[in-house]
């Protein structure tokens, strides 16, 4: 799917009491910039391109917003304390701009504030920047804006954030090491390959003796590396773009997650974490007053799961048409009978919000014991390819050298 990002544009403009306010806005055009002030009941004076972002730049900034979620956590922790403690949305927003740091987020929350004090609603507001606001975000503040629940929406949402930062930091930093050995490894081989061996190739060469089978192919390896690196770095890049682009149409999408949940030691690990993050979702969804229905819209927007998403679609179709929604998920695979049966149980005790979060929880606690001993099995592995790797290229070396120490040419 791809995604239009209209330019945006920073205006001065002058509100109905006469004020002057200044922030930023998205547009396709100036003009459509002062159009959409007016309808806020604000005159613009002054309205001036940000930047006309680039699809690469705005994947870059989806990028960069990404690695700063602190931000946005912390701005709704905060903004949950403030509108706890009985002081306005417009007061709370002015208060998280004097706090927040970062100047790009300033600007956004300046604008936020802008518009809500023209009155226009905070989740109008958000909607505008979905970089940094997703579905779950914008649909519960709206079910907390129109409740009158603002701030304790908002603390839902910020303990929501820290729970699901929390299992990926856990997986983050359980792969940190493995890949950092992966690296260093992969380093000296390539290392040993293309500088050390070759000098010790050359030495050899000169003797006229009759190389092993496997020198030759590591010498050959070698020259590819040395002389051909550009095309090795080419037929890469080449390969990793047909991949990504055969994996953002639908067909490749559903292979990529099926082969996932499918892959042995690792499919069951993945296949947790779908179905916690689905359950934690609806679960937080459901707790903060949304429709099952809407629920189930937002989360198939989150799930990140083909199969998982057509099952939770399915579902959907079955709440709209009166059923349950435990049979669909059954069938999708995905999920497993007895997790099924719990949701059908929940579903008919009226307890389904904290059926939901027990799953979560259950499955949270099994993929941390199951990383963890993937971990401990993994690291050992890692280090005898290693060591496999490296022995090899010392074999293709010494071997040689061992011939003609011994005479045999």
């Amino acid at each position: 799917m791809i995604f239009l990002i209209m330019p945006r544009y920073s205006y001065t403009a002058l509100s109905g009491g006469g004020k002057t306010v200044k922030g930023t806005v998205s547009a396709e055009n100036p003009y459509s910039a002062r159009k959409q002030l007016r309808a806020r009941g604000i005159h613009a004076t002054d309205v001036k391109q940000v930047a006309a972002e680039s699809e690469t730049k705005s994947s870059f900034l989806a990028m960069l917003v990404r690695t700063k979620k602190s931000h946005i956590i912390e701005f709704t922790k905060q903004m949950s304390i403030l509108l706890n403690s009985d002081i306005k949305l417009t007061e709370s927003l002015s208060v998280m701009i004097e706090q927040t740091a970062d100047l790009r987020f300033k600007n956004v929350i300046t604008d936020i504030r802008d518009r809500v004090v023209t009155g226009e609603s905070f989740t109008d507001a958000l909607n505008d920047y979905t970089e940094y606001f997703d579905v779950i975000y914008i649909s519960m503040i709206r079910v907390g804006e129109a409740t009158g629940t603002l701030g304790k929406t908002m603390e839902t949402i910020s303990d929501f954030m820290e729970k699901r930062r929390r299992i990926e930091s856990k997986v983050t930093t359980a792969m940190i090491y493995p890949a950092f050995v992966v690296v260093i490894g992969l380093g000296v081989v390539i290392f040993l390959t293309t500088f050390v061996l070759p000098k010790i190739i050359v030495q050899l060469e000169k003797t006229k003796m009759q190389l092993p089978l496997i020198t030759k192919m590591l010498m050959g390896f070698s020259h590819i590396l040395i002389n051909y690196w550009y095309i090795v770095v080419f037929v890469v890049a080449l390969i990793v773009f047909i991949v990504r682009r055969s994996l953002r149409t639908e067909k490749g999408a559903y292979m990529r997650d099926k082969l996932l949940l499918t892959i042995p030691i690792f499919g069951p690990l993945i296949k947790q974490r779908v179905v916690s993050r689905f359950a934690s979702t609806l679960s937080t969804l459901l707790g903060s007053g949304l429709s099952m229905a809407e629920s189930l819209r937002v989360v198939a927007e989150v799930t990140g799961n083909v199969i998982m998403v057509d099952a939770v679609k399915k579902a959907r179709d079955r709440i709209l048409s009166g059923a349950d929604i435990a049979t669909p998920l059954r069938e999708s695979g995905v999920i497993s009978p007895a997790i099924a049966h719990m949701v059908a149980v929940g579903e008919k005790s009226g307890e389904l919000t904290k059926m939901l979060q027990s799953i979560s929880e259950s499955l949270e606690s099994a993929s941390d014991v199951v990383i963890e001993r993937l971990m401990a099995a993994l690291m050992p592995l890692i280090i005898v390819a290693m060591a496999f790797f490296v022995g090899l290229i010392a074999l293709a070396a010494l071997l040689p050298i061992l011939r003609f120490s011994a005479g045999n040419f």
